[in-house]
């Protein structure tokens, strides 16, 4: 199951990916993000930086700001690329 980080207090888009199939990690601290083994990061959009993972990850991240769970959902699977 492909595992996402999702930023504190974004509920919504939690369940929109757990319904969705993903299994979700909600971080607060630097050190979360990175020991979840995460392969996508959804943030809030509210800092630029959050939590000093804007491009310090391999993996995507996704801001939720000014999206609906559902275009976070289509924008992680986009950034993930096929699964087989």
């Amino acid at each position: 199951m492909t595992k996402i980080a999702v930023e504190e207090g974004l509920r919504p888009f939690q369940q929109a990916l757990k319904t969705a199939g993903f299994l979700v990690v909600e971080v607060k601290e630097p050190d979360e993000v990175h020991r979840s083994g995460a392969q996508a990061v959804v943030v809030s959009g509210m800092d630029r930086d959050f939590l000093g993972i804007h491009d310090s990850r391999r993996s995507p991240v996704i801001t939720a700001a000014g999206r609906t769970p559902e275009e976070v959902v289509a924008e992680v699977r986009r950034s993930l690329g096929p699964v087989e």
